[in-house]
């Protein structure tokens, strides 16, 4: 062929959600849409394919036989230049078998079969080498044919909402894996040899039957999230520890009976285990989550909350409803970040029945209130009840005493070299001296955590640890707005500046590429900034309780990254549906929003959930 090459289709995909009734409906008129086969009476579903579909990928004669004055009309219409089919929707029909002849679609990378009502899936599924995402929930399966387990570019499988007893030992050759839901099964145990899914990053098992863990699930370091909810677990494994990447891990409605230390977990961020037959929280676990949002223990047999508590100091939520605790320790007051508080159906007897209905805030500050007299009582000095991490938080007054000096052990160099933390909350400061931050940065610290005070921007004093922050909290304080020489902070992967008076962001903003999340919750935005769609490695991103009234879908495709987007309760009048190509994002939150469309039953159903609602609405 002579001149330049003939131009490509960008991409060949079908979604049947009602079967087409001729081969003629397979045809699309612009094959870069997604083909929806669907009529304008109300959709019926069909257990059968039309046999063109399996050879969809093959020129007919029709187009073979075209003439060049033809081609030379619409050349992009010849079959040399058809892009082969490599997503393909069949799901929400009645399908109860599938034909051998999938085999001819070699080119699929992605396959969707869910609810459906297949009994089986033909060995021949093993050939489409290609194949990446393979989703088969809600069906009546019971086993997978062997052959899928040797696709070798396998990375998402989901068998939910099926009938499988047992996984396949086989599993553990699909070493490619990156993504397994199990969940809503009948599965007993999990195979010996499933360590070797070392790629794993998420491993859904919730409402099965299993009991115990197997002893190599700590080999799959790349671990992420384990959902193991609505089993009937009584332990963990000891070295949970192993699993140094995990995140979030979901345990309610089993019968452990204790937590391990998790000891080497400190990424943890979110511990789900309500309702189970836990007596204890250990102590030695409190220092070994520094990272903590979320600890959810209620419905278990905890009888004391250990002082420990304190330790986790980004602690968001903790709920201990319906225990038999019957003292809440003071400590608790100290948790600057804690918002919620749960403590209802426990038999408190040190704090009176109203305060406790008043809620979380009036709860600490009662507890804070306590703790101040107890530190008089035994001759201590009010103002020092407790200890943060590297700081004793003597009520500094612009960073001095009463006496005009910084006091003689503040900061603590031992607390701050060990902990690398730099921690003053509840202080109301509204500005910290220089000094704290030079020797803060001398002993190599590089969390920053200034949370509930009265600073109304950031400390110039910040500037001198610029190469090592890599956490910086300023939540809960007065901060009307971010100087430019946050830009300067190289190494920063999480900022949190939620619950201030903030209605932009600087423009020299855009330029930390380290920061994985932001968090700018309940401030006063009507937009989001420019410059926050040009933090190509954010990852998290939460903007709720603001006054933001619409959604940059533009902006955000320029966020490869970006997967949690959390919107709650703003002005956003309407939802884009191409919002919903963005398959990059896998948790989106946007309940308490005047929009109409989704509606809130499609938002409480999950991410999944609206983002195929809006891609079904997507003009073709």
């Amino acid at each position: 062929m002579c001149g330049p090459y003939p131009r490509r289709r960008r991409y060949y995909q079908i979604r049947v959600f009602q079967m087409a009734s001729s081969a003629d409906e397979l045809e699309s008129e612009d094959p870069d849409d997604e083909l929806e086969l669907d009529d304008p009476e109300p959709p019926t579903r069909s257990e059968d394919l039309p046999e063109r579909l399996y050879d969809i990928n093959e020129a007919d004669a029709d187009s073979k036989a075209v003439n060049l004055e033809q081609l030379t009309i619409k050349e992009e219409d010849a079959w040399w230049n058809q892009v082969p089919l490599n997503n393909l929707d069949l799901s929400s029909n009645t399908l109860t078998h599938l034909s051998p002849k999938i085999e001819n679609l070699q080119s699929l990378t992605v396959l969707t079969l869910h609810d459906n009502a297949l009994l089986e899936l033909p060995p021949e599924i093993g050939k489409l080498e290609k194949l990446m995402r393979l989703n088969v929930s809600h069906n009546k399966l019971s086993q997978l044919p062997r052959e899928i387990y040797s696709l070798p570019e396998l990375r998402h499988l989901n068998i939910s909402y099926n009938e499988f007893n047992e996984l396949n030992p086989d599993i553990s050759d699909l070493h490619m894996l990156e993504f397994l839901d199990g969940g809503h099964n009948n599965i007993q145990s999990l195979p010996g040899g499933i360590g070797f899914l070392v790629r794993l990053t998420a491993l859904l098992l919730p409402y099965n039957h299993i009991k115990e863990l197997p002893p190599d699930l700590v080999n799959m370091r790349s671990l992420q999230k384990i959902d193991l909810m609505q089993n009937d677990l009584t332990c963990l494994p000891e070295d949970m520890g192993l699993l140094r990447k995990l995140e979030c891990l979901y345990l309610q409605h089993n019968d452990i009976l204790e937590l391990p230390e998790f000891e080497g977990n400190e990424t943890l961020s979110e511990l789900h285990a309500s309702n189970n037959f836990i007596k204890t929280i250990p102590k030695a676990m409190c220092s070994n989550l520094p990272h903590l949002k979320i600890l959810d223990l209620r419905d278990n047999k905890i009888t004391e909350l250990p002082d420990e508590l304190c330790l986790l100091r980004n602690l968001n939520r903790l709920d201990v409803s319906n225990n038999t605790i019957s003292v809440l320790p003071v400590t608790l007051s100290s948790l600057a970040h804690l918002i919620s508080l749960q403590v209802e159906g426990n038999p408190i007897k040190t704090i009176r029945r109203d305060i406790l209905q008043c809620g979380t805030s009036r709860i600490l500050k009662t507890l804070h209130e306590r703790a101040l007299a107890k530190a008089k009582e035994e001759g201590g000095v009010a103002d020092e009840a407790f200890t943060s991490a590297g700081i004793s938080v003597t009520r500094l007054r612009a960073g001095q005493s009463d006496d005009g000096d910084m006091p003689g052990n503040f900061p603590d160099r031992y607390k701050l070299r060990h902990t690398r933390t730099l921690a003053v909350n509840l202080e109301e400061l509204n500005e910290v001296p220089d000094q704290v931050f030079q020797i803060a940065r001398d002993e190599g610290v590089h969390v920053v955590d200034f949370a509930r005070n009265q600073l109304s921007t950031l400390p110039n004093g910040l500037q001198h640890m610029k190469d090592l922050v890599t956490e910086l909290v300023l939540s809960n304080n007065v901060i009307g707005y971010v100087p430019q020489f946050i830009s300067q902070f190289t190494r920063i992967s999480f900022l949190n500046l939620s619950n201030n008076l903030l209605n932009d962001l600087p423009t020299e903003f855009g330029v930390l590429n380290t920061l994985r999340e932001l968090n700018i919750a309940n401030n006063r935005f009507q937009f989001i900034p420019n410059c926050v769609y040009e933090l190509k490695g954010l990852e998290i991103f939460i903007a709720s309780e603001n006054h933001i009234k619409m959604l940059n879908v533009s902006g955000l495709q320029s966020m490869p990254r970006l997967s949690t987007l959390d919107l709650r309760n703003n002005d956003i009048e309407t939802v884009p549906p191409i919002l919903g190509n963005l398959t990059n994002i896998t948790h989106l939150e946007l309940v308490g929003n005047p929009f109409r469309q989704p509606r809130h039953q499609i938002l409480m159903k999950g991410t999944d959930a609206i983002m195929s609602y809006l891609r079904d609405r997507i003009p073709t």
